[in-house]
């Protein structure tokens, strides 16, 4: 492994050269470049410059000009010429087909322009490629000289199965460490996933209740709405499962079920969730339900006989004092009935015994703790009172809070802006590990080894029926029958 020292910065003082791969790719223009504006305009990206390189043979006042026009249709606000003055002038460009030399020519200028600071200055490389490109990408940053002082942001999946993981993390070994590395999943940036830990570490009313002695099981729901326009061919090589759930809700799943880490510094954080991966059961088929909403198969780049999924439910079981016996169900899939996403906490119901028949006790199910995973992130707590009135009549209730409806809600992050900000200062937190990736890895193969069936479902609905076999006797959180207030 190449011996490399990175500096670990609390505050954003130290200068900085973000890199940017596939600065002309959809990644960049929807989120990466209208999120660097907005981290530069609230403070956060201080003693800058941003060297963008891609395929595109153009240059830097070419590249500048789809920058703006990126901003101006993903971004937040009118982008007029006094707001993009300051943000142009940290922008350079050089073609990937320039060759590595180019490259580091181009972050070696751009350093010269923040070396009278007088302090050193960091590296940053965003790996906005696909995957099969990501080690060329590591090989010419290596070639052009650009590792030392350096991190790297890459983006899923982190292989597709065990032995893949393996390979890519020894290939990324052999030129990074593995403390320069940040494997990005913009679900935990999201504002309601890090309200997870202070929801369950800072208040002495919920943390003695998160276990199995009183919660009947939890449901982590991700469907969308969207197809796959424009992504069939990368798609069909890796599905639902793949996609999302090693990715992404197997990451939520861990910030649900950790035990307290000994502080929320990075790595006490990642122990005690590469504890949860390594607590998992295999994955039993049986548990599990795949689907395929129908008209995929007509697409382009999809065979005729297409066995991937566009929809995935399952259910995990974790194997330790806290978890056994409460069961996780995690769903998610294209073209579904509504775009959610909702961690769901069943609670145990009571004995009841005391209420008189009549009274709608337990009529309408247990109560539930509900975290919304939207960029202005909401929670609900539903519980049985009793109706105003004579008689003892009970009805379903809920407690509400909206960080949209706070004072500071404006200076909420949007993910890839807050896992940006969180790289550039070496917090690897919100971020995955190589061990548990290939932990997850490791409780997936019996599903990779033997994938149940694909079952066809209609786009705008909530996938197979079978997916009520599985989670019974329970019910699917979603759809809600009670709404978010307006």
């Amino acid at each position: 492994m190449v011996s490399t020292k990175v500096s670990t910065v609390d505050d954003m003082e130290q200068p900085h050269v973000i890199v940017l791969f596939g600065a002309t790719g959809d990644l960049a223009k929807r989120k990466l470049l209208p999120g660097l504006l907005r981290l530069f305009e609230a403070g956060l990206l201080k003693d800058a410059m941003i060297v963008g390189t891609s395929l595109e043979d153009i240059d830097t006042e070419q590249w500048a000009k789809l920058a703006r026009q990126a901003c101006e249709e993903f971004g937040k606000g009118d982008v007029t010429d006094a707001r993009w003055a300051p943000f142009e002038k940290m922008l350079a460009y050089v073609p990937t087909t320039k060759g590595p030399h180019a490259l580091a020519d181009k972050v070696r200028e751009a350093e010269r322009q923040l070396q009278p600071l007088g302090r050193t200055i960091g590296r940053l490389h965003y790996l906005s490629v696909p995957p099969k490109a990501a080690l060329d990408v590591i090989r010419q940053l290596e070639e052009a000289g650009l590792v030392e002082r350096a991190r790297i942001i890459m983006e899923k999946p982190f292989g597709t199965d065990l032995a893949s993981a393996k390979k890519l993390n020894a290939k990324i070994h052999e030129v990074f460490a593995e403390e320069q590395i940040f494997r990005i999943d913009h679900f935990l940036g999201k504002e309601a996933a890090q309200n997870i830990l202070a929801f369950r570490f800072a208040n002495g009313l919920f943390e003695p209740i998160w276990n199995r002695n009183f919660i009947d099981h939890v449901q982590i729901d991700v469907p969308e709405t969207l197809g796959l326009e424009g992504r069939t061919a990368f798609y069909e090589g890796t599905g639902a499962y793949r996609d999302m759930v090693v990715t992404h809700l197997m990451q939520i799943l861990a910030f649900m079920a950790m035990e307290p880490p000994t502080s929320l510094a990075s790595g006490p954080i990642s122990d005690e969730k590469n504890k949860v991966f390594r607590s998992i059961r295999p994955l039993d088929p049986k548990n599990v339900v795949r689907g395929q909403y129908t008209g995929y198969r007509g697409k382009n780049e999809v065979a005729d006989d297409s066995d991937t999924e566009t929809f995935v439910a399952l259910k995990v079981e974790i194997d330790n004092w806290r978890w056994a016996g409460v069961p996780f169900f995690l769903r998610t899939g294209k073209k579904m009935a509504e775009g959610a996403r909702i961690i769901s906490i069943a609670f145990k119901e009571p004995p009841l015994t005391m209420f008189p028949a009549g009274s709608n006790a337990g009529t309408q199910g247990p109560d539930h703790l509900t975290f919304d995973l939207a960029d202005q992130s909401k929670m609900s707590l539903s519980f049985y009172g009793k109706r105003p009135g004579p008689g003892m009549k009970l009805e379903k209730l809920s407690m509400q809070f909206d960080t949209s409806e706070t004072s500071t809600s404006t200076g909420v992050l949007e993910a890839y802006e807050r896992l940006i900000h969180d790289a550039m200062r070496g917090d690897h937190t919100l971020f995955t590990t190589a061990e548990g990736i290939e932990t997850l890895w490791e409780v997936s193969q019996p599903l990779l080894d033997s994938p149940p069936p694909v079952r066809l479902y209609s786009p705008g609905s909530w996938g197979p029926n079978a997916i009520h076999q599985l989670i019974a006797p329970h019910a699917w959180r979603l759809p809600f029958e009670r709404t978010w207030r307006a």
